[in-house]
């Protein structure tokens, strides 16, 4: 929280009451938009309600682009992908630009074009892995079901749409112990044949399609009308919705943490600022997959915005500029402390961690790291750092390639969270707050370095 200590006593309650509040409606508020963004679409789509009603302006990559001082505007890439900025009041090329970067996507289970499977009456749906997903917490859980679906409409006009179907509609049901002895010492997980869900009991006769399935339910949430359904991208999810965890509510357990929580962080920091100073929050899908695509971070997404924005002086604003990738780091958990260097472990609740790999797997350098700490410091926050043990290998973020695409200097940082890449995640309550403060700082200060 702040220093308060040299504050009149009247003074320094009413702030430590404002930040107290704030900070409870900002984890009220994470939950509900982590809620409501159960795929990289829904997200993206959540983000352009809460931009659309803060002012900023909707840009069409087709058409030409007028932009003015002083406004804030975003961008939409496959619907899974945004890009979101204020324009500022100076010239961007002298002044540079605060940006900020996360990822749209987490790893899951994606329904394969032809997915259906019957067998002994049931009707299950075969699925692929996406990402590095933690398999074994998949099973015996309510799942529900959620993307974008393709469809020629009743006019014949060929659109997207977004469903979601909510309510648990599959389930993945774990082999019972008594007919694998060996479940607790030596279980593995075959992708093809042990993870396709269960969906309903049918019989023998039935021929249902899950296009069928899918036009109904797009009736339902839409009111459209499906002419056929031309292609689809859906994931299964957590159907649990994300909740205070803890006698004393320590901690939030969500599925999506990584990343969606600091796609929250960096647009509620980006709606927060002044607009003075030029701002920028780019959120990229397909980061748990390698980055490479039209609207990945190792696309040219963000270098097309740019240019179409700064244009011939795009140089001398970025040398100017700083972005901030953030992704959640792994905390130390307690019973597996020796998975992480013993100086480097951070714990939850204890503050942002700021990311460091001398191999470049992170992007960060002491002068980004040293922006950060000086923010932080200055606002009386804590802050840790992670270095991953040097007998095991590194994971990696967007910030390496967009600092190698842009030649912007990069800090890499994130929130300490337990179960990366689970489906269900679970982080401290203090400090998605935290690197709020402190990004929302970074993103209207007049001088960065």
């Amino acid at each position: 929280m702040r220093l308060y200590g040299f504050m009149p006593y009247c003074w320094r309650n009413y702030l430590l009451i404002r930040d107290i509040m704030e900070h409870a409606e900002f984890n009220k508020d994470l939950l509900k938009f982590l809620n409501t963004s159960p795929t990289p679409w829904h997200a993206v789509d959540t983000m352009k309600q809460r931009l659309s009603a803060a002012g900023f302006q909707e840009l069409d990559e087709r058409e030409d682009w007028s932009l003015v001082s002083n406004q804030g505007y975003y961008v939409v890439r496959n619907g899974s992908s945004i890009v979101a900025f204020r324009t500022g009041s100076k010239d961007v090329t002298t002044s540079g630009i605060r940006m900020v970067g996360a990822h749209t996507d987490s790893p899951c289970l994606k329904v394969k074009p032809n997915p259906e499977l019957r067998r002994k009456g049931f009707f299950q749906l075969g699925v692929e892995v996406y990402g590095g997903v933690l398999l074994n917490p998949w099973f015996d859980r309510d799942l529900s079901l959620a993307g974008r679906v393709t469809v020629l409409d009743e006019d014949g006009k060929v659109r997207d749409t977004l469903v979601d179907f909510r309510k648990p509609v599959a389930f993945i049901p774990s082999l019972a112990i008594h007919l694998d002895r060996e479940a607790n010492s030596n279980r593995t997980v075959n992708p093809q044949t042990d993870l396709p869900p269960v969906l309903m009991q049918v019989p023998e006769s039935d021929t249902t399609s899950f296009v069928d399935l899918l036009s109904q339910q797009v009736k339902a949430e839409t009111g459209l009308t499906v002419r056929k359904v031309l292609g689809y991208e859906l994931s299964f999810y957590d159907a649990r919705e994300a909740s205070f965890v803890g006698l004393r509510d320590d901690f939030i357990a969500s599925a999506r943490l990584d990343n969606l929580l600091s796609c929250y962080i960096g647009l509620q920091s980006l709606l927060k600022t002044s607009g003075d100073e030029a701002a920028l929050l780019v959120c990229n899908d397909h980061e748990e997959v390698g980055s490479m695509s039209a609207e990945g971070a190792q696309g040219p997404f963000l270098t097309a915005v740019l240019d179409r924005w700064v244009g011939a002086g795009k140089a001398r604003a970025i040398a100017n500029s700083m972005m901030v990738s953030a992704d959640n780091a792994h905390g130390i958990h307690p019973n597996y402390m020796d998975k992480h260097d013993e100086n480097h472990g951070p714990i939850l609740n204890q503050g942002p961690v700021i990311k460091v790999n001398h191999n470049q797997r992170y992007a960060t350098n002491s002068r980004s790291a040293a922006v950060y700490r000086h923010i932080s410091d200055e606002l009386g926050l804590p802050h840790q750092t992670f270095v991953v043990r040097s007998d095991m290998g590194c994971g990696s973020t967007i910030g390496p390639l967009t600092a190698g695409n842009l030649g912007v200097t990069t800090l890499d940082i994130g929130v300490p969270q337990f179960g990366m890449h689970s489906i269900r995640e679970l982080i401290g309550t203090e400090d998605g707050f935290t690197l709020f403060r402190v990004l929302t700082e970074f993103m209207q200060r007049e001088q960065i370095f």
